[in-house]
């Protein structure tokens, strides 16, 4: 489980640096999991999470892989990133994250989803456009299929 809590990352007064995981199989599917609670609940998107202190980029990939779907994946290459900026009604600032979206592959294991998300799904990547996602998935997933193909 991650040291910080979500309610922590609210109000913040620093971005968050935060990575994703574009996991592919070897039949060229990606998984995208919908979130069960806030932000982004009932949004499909790539499990991911907060980069924990004293960790690696890779390190976090992994870690948060194993966490949210019980996957073992192995990081291949950053294939973009997304900004997260949050306002209330206020104009206050509600949450910043910074997310490195990497392009993984699936090692082993089967999905088993934590608490924080609802469904899992392995698709093409032409599937994804019929879903509510996040902004920018279907390009990072592009993108991460780009970085796969041209390292397999």
């Amino acid at each position: 489980m991650a040291s910080n809590t979500t309610e922590s990352r609210t109000y913040p007064t620093r971005p968050y640096l935060a990575v994703s995981a574009a996991i592919f199989r070897g039949d060229h599917r990606v998984l995208v999991v919908r979130r069960a609670q806030p932000p982004a609940c009932d949004l499909y998107t790539l499990p991911g999470g907060a980069v924990e202190l004293g960790e690696t980029l890779e390190q976090a990939v992994m870690r948060e892989a194993r966490e949210e779907t019980g996957l073992k994946v192995e990081p291949v290459a950053l294939a973009g990133h997304h900004e997260v900026l949050a306002r209330d009604d206020a104009g206050r600032i509600e949450r910043h994250f910074v997310i490195l979206a990497f392009a993984a592959r699936w090692i082993e294991g089967e999905v088993s989803l934590n608490e924080e998300l609802a469904e899992a799904l392995w698709l093409k990547p032409a599937e994804l456009s019929g879903l509510a996602t996040t902004d920018g998935l279907a390009d990072i997933v592009a993108a991460a299929r780009g970085r796969i193909a041209t390292i397999s």
